[in-house]
């Protein structure tokens, strides 16, 4: 007598459950909607070079079995981690025979094509572009950083989203109702909570929902009647823990870092508390994540709030002591703190506009009477003279130029009337206005 296991069928139920036609397709109306791009390529059965760029789980590779299919093409799967300019060549020829001896065109995909080196892009490139090989790459990542420019011109870049709790819950009834390819046999049920919890741990990827509808299955006991019913509590120990969709390396990093830093220089706590949470649990390193909270609060806070700077320095220092889980605290609280402080970027402009100077016009001389005089020739040179020590003044206040004669009247910081700064704008309006009443014949005090 047959197991009820799912395990009986010899490929995983995501594997099985792969759309046949296109009609079976779930998901991406934006392209495969009546009368929409990619569904007019394929009733056509064309071919083009297509780059699929989407997270995992959402159908590229599908996609591209399908438009083969159609097509009538010989396919061709390449591994760009596995594979090397002798695997290139390879595949070449064999498109090559397929064209001169069975008229027969060849796709070949690429999956995790962010993955090609500059070799085997410029390898592939002459091929495609002769139309020798149509080539289907699928990627996560953002293909205008990973692939080449001249390989990237050649080729069409579809985007493909991430599946919504619709499409999940017509795939997850749909797999447990098949007899043929999913799991009808196992005469499965599943409780509303168990579906929801599924389609929500899932994170819009259909192979991971898959793979844990089919634990699900397999775990849940048969009542007297020989139904099986998978509930919230099978569900959650099915998926332990909710794997992230995250590349340290890769688009999804730097738009994370963004939506973090935004929500800092918004104001916002919650928006900064969320994304510093994502790329924590995604793996993110949290020195990392304090380098660049740290910079933050020297260029987006600034002297509007002088504490900034320091708690960033202290939360680096608490992280070190303690490390994860405990220290990550101390970035909650720094990210609670720079997200509340008042924010100056008066610093940070002011420094740019020095940087800027110092490039356009180079190593200009320091004038004389600031110049360092340790030697008597120095001094004979006139280094240093003329200086007046402020402290031989009252308020220690000199009219005195420090800048080269080419940049006076320069005025790079601007205090902004944000937080502590404001104090600190008014301290230099008043020493503006106090040095202009002091005569620079005045005697020390």
């Amino acid at each position: 007598m047959k197991s009820d296991s799912p395990t009986d069928f010899f490929e995983p139920l995501a594997q099985r459950m792969r759309p046949r036609h296109i009609d079976e397709f779930i998901g991406q109306e934006r392209l495969l909607g009546s009368d929409k791009l990619l569904r007019r390529l394929y009733e056509e059965g064309a071919l083009t070079s297509l780059i699929l760029w989407g997270p995992p789980g959402v159908g590229k590779t599908s996609l591209a079995r399908l438009i083969t299919k159609k097509a009538e093409a010989d396919y061709v799967e390449f591994s760009a981690v596995l594979s090397g300019i002798k695997d290139v060549r390879e595949v070449v020829e064999r498109a090559r025979k397929a064209r001169e001896e069975r008229s027969r065109p060849t796709v070949l995909f690429v999956d995790e094509i962010h993955r090609f080196n500059k070799a085997q892009q410029d390898a592939f490139l002459p091929h495609v572009e002769s139309a020798l090989i149509t080539l289907i790459g699928a990627t996560t990542e953002n293909p205008s950083f990973e692939i080449i420019p001249a390989l990237l011109s050649r080729t069409k870049v579809l985007v493909l989203e991430p599946l919504t709790s619709k499409d999940l819950e017509q795939l997850t009834l749909k797999a447990l109702n098949d007899c043929e390819r999913g799991l009808g046999r196992l005469k499965a049920q599943i409780d509303t909570s168990a579906l929801d919890f599924l389609i929500l741990s899932s994170g819009g990827d259909a192979r991971s929902l898959l793979n844990a509808l089919e634990l699900a299955a397999a775990m849940a006991i048969r009542d007297a009647g020989g139904h099986k019913l998978i509930t919230l509590e099978i569900a959650q120990e099915s998926v332990q823990k909710k794997a992230w969709r995250y590349d340290k390396n890769g688009e999804e990093h730097y738009n994370l870092i963004s939506a973090l830093h935004k929500s800092l220089r918004d104001s916002d706590p919650d928006g900064a508390l969320y994304w510093l949470a994502r790329m924590l649990e995604g793996g993110e390193d949290p020195i990392y994540l304090l380098r660049r909270m740290i910079r933050f609060a020297s260029e987006d806070v600034g002297l509007a709030d002088p504490l900034a700077l320091m708690l960033g320095v202290s939360a680096l220092e608490s992280y070190k002591l303690l490390g994860s889980p405990e220290g990550d605290l101390a970035l909650a609280h720094l990210a609670v703190h720079l997200a509340l402080a008042p924010k100056s970027n008066s610093v940070y402009k002011a420094f740019g506009l020095a940087i800027s100077d110092a490039r356009t016009y180079g190593p200009l001389p320091t004038p004389l009477h600031i110049r360092n005089a340790p030697s008597r020739l120095m001094k004979e040179l006139g280094y240093g003279k003329g200086y007046r020590y402020a402290h031989d003044y009252e308020e220690a206040l000199v009219e005195q130029e420090h800048l080269p004669k080419e940049l006076l009247g320069r005025s790079y910081y601007q205090p902004s009337d944000s937080g502590r700064e404001k104090a600190l704008k008014e301290m230099l309006e008043l020493r503006v206005r106090l040095k202009k009443n002091v005569k620079k014949n005045d005697a020390p005090s």
